[in-house]
Order: C-alpha cells, then sequence, then structure tokens
C-alpha cells in the first residue's frame, strides 16, 4: 500500500488553511515523542508507494483515535481550532490527525482520479501502518465523514467505532457542474449554484491549491456514505445544516445512534461540546 519516511516538513509545501468545515470522518498507544498538540513543525509523512505523502500528527495516549477534516479544511482548523484535540486529550485518548492529500502540508495531486475515495482511504491506512496500529476509532466531518466510509468499506478490520459528522447521504459535489467549478476556479465566474462560489471562494482566500480542489471535487463526487453493518456508527448533524439533509432516516434505517445539535449549522457544529461529549462516550 505504502512505505512512510520522516520528511522535513517543509518538504510537503505550504499549508492550505481552509474554512474550518467546508462541506463539502485500538491497538496500542500513540508513540511517545510524537508532535504535541497543536504543532505543525513536528509532522511526520506517510509515503504512498506512488510517491504521495500524506502529513500527520500524534498526540500520545491511550487507544488513539483518528481524526479526518472536510473539504477545503485541515486538522490544524478542524480539530485543534474547534478544540476536539484538547478534548480528547484530556479525556486520556490519543489523537491521530492528518492531512488529507490536496490539502495543507501534505502532497497536491492534480487528477480527479486521484482524490477517489479509495484512495483517500488508502492514505489513511498508510498512515495507521506508519504508525503500527491494527485497529482505531474514527471521528471525521463533511468530506472526511466520506473518507471514513470508505476506509470502513476498504479496510473494515482497522475501524473499530465511527464518529461521522455534518455528511449525509447526498453528496454535494455531485450537484455542481464541473464547468461551473472550473469556471469559478479559473476566473471567478459565479454561476447559479451559490454553494460554489461560498466553499470554493472561501478556500482559494485562504491560499488553497486552486487545481488540487477541483481534481478533490471531481474525484469525490457522488461518493457513498455506507459502512459495513458490523461496524457501530454514530452519526451527527447540525440542525441548522442543510449539507447532511436525510441523515436523521439514514441512521434509522440502519439501527445507529443518531445526535442532533439544535441551531448549529456546517460550521459551527464542530465547537460543540455535546457533540465532543457524546463522542467520547460513543467511543469508551
Amino acid at each position: 500500500m505504502g512505505v512512510t519516511d520522516r520528511a522535513s516538513p517543509a518538504a510537503a509545501g505550504p499549508a492550505a488553511a481552509g474554512p474550518a468545515a467546508a462541506g463539502s470522518a485500538p491497538a496500542g498507544s500513540a508513540p511517545a515523542g510524537s508532535a504535541p498538540a497543536g504543532s505543525a513543525g513536528g509532522a511526520l509523512f506517510a509515503r504512498r508507494l506512488d510517491g504521495v505523502r500524506i502529513a500527520y500528527d500524534v498526540v500520545p495516549g491511550e487507544r488513539p483515535i483518528l481524526l479526518v477534516h472536510g473539504f477545503a479544511s485541515t486538522s490544524q482548523v478542524t480539530w485543534v481550532g474547534t478544540g476536539w484535540v484538547r478534548a480528547l486529550q484530556d479525556a486520556g485518548r490519543g489523537v491521530i490527525t492528518l492531512d488529507l492529500r490536496g490539502h495543507g502540508r501534505s502532497d497536491k495531486p492534480r487528477r480527479s482520479i486521484d482524490y477517489l475515495p479509495r484512495q483517500l482511504a488508502a492514505d489513511l491506512v498508510v498512515v495507521l501502518d506508519a504508525l503500527g496500529l491494527e485497529q482505531v476509532d474514527v471521528v471525521a466531518y463533511s468530506m472526511g465523514s466520506r473518507v471514513a466510509a470508505a476506509l470502513a468499506r476498504l479496510a473494515p478490520s482497522r475501524v473499530r467505532r465511527l464518529v461521522l459528522g455534518g455528511a449525509g447521504p447526498d453528496e454535494l459535489f455531485e450537484t455542481w457542474h464541473p464547468d461551473a467549478v472550473r469556471r469559478f476556479v479559473t476566473d471567478g465566474t459565479a454561476g447559479t449554484d451559490p454553494s460554489i462560489a461560498a466553499i470554493l471562494g472561501a478556500a482559494i482566500t485562504a491560499g488553497a491549491d486552486r487545481e488540487a480542489l477541483v481534481a478533490c471535487v471531481g474525484g469525490v463526487a457522488g461518493s457513498s456514505l455506507d459502512v459495513p453493518a458490523e461496524i457501530p456508527v454514530l452519526y451527527v448533524a447540525g440542525g441548522a445544516d442543510s449539507i447532511p439533509a436525510g441523515v436523521a432516516e439514514l441512521a434509522r434505517a440502519r439501527g445507529a445512534d443518531y445526535l442532533e445539535l439544535a441551531g448549529r449549522d456546517h460550521v459551527n457544529t464542530l465547537t460543540s461540546r455535546e457533540f465532543k461529549r457524546a463522542a467520547l462516550q460513543f467511543l469508551a
């Protein structure tokens, strides 16, 4: 699947800090001596066989939890900045955060085929392999939830329990016309779908790699949220968030746990203390 190395953080290029949660997420303890919570300078890198490098950080603790961020964001913005890493650390759990390919410090391929869910999921496997972890709990958000679901399908034995936030049965990018995405990224032409400008505009302003964003949209479009029946799932959504529409019905059909956070939108759902408490209880 891949090899691992300890590359210089600079090797992966500058961080592309996107919006906090753009829409479009146990064997052993985390190794001692890893980067502390919130550290970017001490990042480690896992390398796929095709050479793509995935930046990750580790906070020591028992039964590590893997955190998977969403589109046009980074691990720093989504998980450190919203208090997740600290909350999990305070609960005694180890934490693994990573920048998905095309984001932050990780490498940024420019082809849509490089962002198919199975490729993004394989990146997570390489990180787990680098840490010698046979199985972990996973918390994911927005597009990251689809990546985590793909991980569960690709390597079900590696996932003990899943918390999937900010995502529902309908995938947002599937509603975006590729030409409209390309026009907006190229010259800022706004089309008829305001979500394209809202999400991509914020990411571009924050310095994200434009071509990588387009490729990611193309690769992820239409991806499934399906998870193998044997893996327990907690679904979480903000009551004022339209992106995960239909997730309550999805949870009910699966017989899974579901938490709706009243009045929360796609961004501030991540800052909810209730979300963090529910995730820790579910993953206990």
